[in-house]
């Protein structure tokens, strides 16, 4: 027998990486064989597609969250000294000058593919033996994991590997692509919308970890935005209206925008108004990967952050609020959150602030932070801009060290602190502006909308919104979760120039697909500039 350990994958001839769990497997099995039977247990394998998508590449902060976010002007990881430095991996994204070895890509690209297969095991009709849970409901999730990571993939490589489960083992996956691919999707959320549960705005928040009606509207809302972007046409009206119509369905199930003053309080793990769809990936790397190595961080890492993502001046700038300091008081609207300083740290707050850290930092004492002794001691100032990307002189250590407005939407002292599972993929304020941004594309004027969610989050009105309003206001309440690569991409903004990255080629829209793929299934074609 065997062994095959947890977190060690194993591969098929067609090189799609399988998510793993300790299993006892004969040198002669298969996951795919001739005359597939069926899964022996459809909720143990709907629940391991949920755990693949919590962990590793699809939950912590590389992979799928670093392609979507460093890689645009949200995010630059500096080299601090020898901090961060991966062999470029962090900058290479950052500039768009990544190629198909970059191991964010290749995992991503396995982690979203394994999900495909094994989804597709499971909704097979030989899948019928489950050790509890309905089989229609959890055939249901499976479809809406299999559009999930569809969408994604064709979303980064345009090209989406499917393999009948029923297939010898020695053909080669099919790949769709454009409209084949997009009904594919499609077809699987109409049936997820089908059977899956209605989970209304009040009900528990347990019940928004796996999926629902509304998650399945809120991914074919997501599609059809796109949708022109993956063909490489104009936005169709027709597809707009299946946008809002999604949405409208959301909000019939009770989905609203959070209330003034609780915009934060979204990404605690506790039930509130907006959040969809939540998964158990660790908060812990969304928070250690910006906090600074003295910022006060009880818990299991006492040893503080990592001191590595930072944002971006031009980002930070697009929030109202006096543009070099971020304190209570300084005028700035709810989404940017606010900065303790020597009067408002408390125990509470641990000196630590929500959204924006920028400026003097300080313990909870009230004691100003400095930075690292063997950078000279040098006060804790985060700066409002990453001046350089690396290091390249020993006089660069205390600069880079504290350079970057850091960002920060789950606080370490929540419930369940570092340690806490609770990620919010899907939240109604994303439909409401995919819905405006629809209604836009279709001609109509939707400054009252934006308005309306302006003033709740403490901002002024605008007197008419344009385009570059609707990517603006995207920004503003969307950062940090995985949207704005996608949102650059449909506002035609994500090869322009920005701090550290000069603009880049159409190249960059899309990824390349690892190398070993394209050996393995002579139906994929290596993306252009590749």
């Amino acid at each position: 027998m065997k062994k095959i350990v947890n977190y060690l994958c194993f591969a098929l001839p067609i090189a799609l990486a399988f998510s793993c769990t300790d299993l006892e497997i004969e040198p002669t099995d298969s996951l795919i064989s001739e005359g597939f039977a069926g899964v022996a247990n459809v909720q143990g394998e709907v629940a391991n597609i949920s755990n693949i998508i919590a962990g590793g590449n699809l939950g912590n902060q590389d992979g799928l969250y670093a392609l979507n976010e460093v890689t645009t002007d949200e995010y630059v990881v500096a080299t601090r000294g020898t901090d961060w430095g991966d062999n470029g991996r962090w900058l290479a994204m950052h500039q768009h000058s990544w190629n198909a070895d970059l191991q964010d890509i290749r995992l991503s690209w396995q982690a979203l593919n394994s999900i495909t297969i094994n989804a597709t095991r499971v909704i097979d009709p030989g899948s019928v033996s489950t050790a509890g849970g309905d089989v229609t409901e959890l055939k249901a999730e499976a479809r809406f994991y299999r559009a999930w990571a569809m969408s994604w993939i064709l979303d980064m490589w345009r090209q989406v590997p499917y393999r009948n489960v029923n297939a010898p083992n020695s053909e080669i996956p099919s790949v769709l692509t454009g409209q084949v691919a997009i009904d594919s999707i499609v077809a699987d959320l109409n049936i997820a919308i089908r059977d899956l549960p209605q989970v209304t705005a009040g009900d528990g928040i347990d019940l928004k970890q796996t999926p629902t009606k509304a998650a399945a509207n809120h991914l074919m809302a997501k599609l059809h935005l796109n949708k022109h972007i993956y063909l490489e046409t104009s936005p169709d009206n027709a597809d707009m209206q299946v946008v809002i119509d999604a949405v409208d369905a959301i909000e019939a199930d009770g989905y609203t925008l959070a209330a003034a003053g609780d915009f934060f309080d979204i990404f605690r793990p506790s039930n509130d108004v907006e959040t969809i769809w939540w998964s158990p990936a660790a908060t812990g790397p969304r928070i250690w990967n910006t906090l600074h190595y003295n910022l006060n961080f009880p818990g299991s890492n006492d040893g503080g952050g990592w001191n590595g993502f930072a944002t971006l001046s031009e980002f930070y700038q697009l929030f109202e609020g006096d543009p070099d300091t971020n304190y209570v008081g300084d005028g700035q609207e709810e989404r940017r959150g606010w900065v303790p300083d020597a009067e408002t740290a408390n125990a509470d707050n641990l000196g630590i602030g929500y959204g924006f850290l920028i400026g003097q930092q300080y313990e909870q004492d009230g004691t100003p932070l400095t930075a690292r002794d063997n950078v000279g001691s040098v006060p804790l100032v985060f700066t409002k801009e990453v001046s350089k990307a690396e290091y390249t002189a020993p006089a660069d250590n205390a600069v880079l060290e504290t350079d970057g407005t850091r960002m920060l939407k789950y606080h370490p002292n929540e419930e369940g602190g570092d340690q806490r599972a609770h990620t919010v993929r899907y939240r109604f304020a994303d439909d409401y502006l995919m819905r405006a941004e629809a209604m836009f594309r279709m001609g109509q004027d939707v400054t009252g909308m934006i308005n309306t969610l302006r003033v709740i989050r403490g901002a002024t009105a605008l007197g008419s919104v344009v385009e570059s309003d609707l990517l603006a206001e995207r920004g503003r309440e969307m950062y940090a979760e995985l949207t704005r690569r996608q949102d650059l991409v449909r506002f035609d903004e994500y090869l322009r120039a920005w701090n550290l990255k000069d603009a880049t080629d159409a190249r960059s829209i899309i990824f390349p697909i690892p190398f070993a793929d394209i050996l393995a299934n002579p139906n994929l074609v290596q993306n252009p500039g590749y």
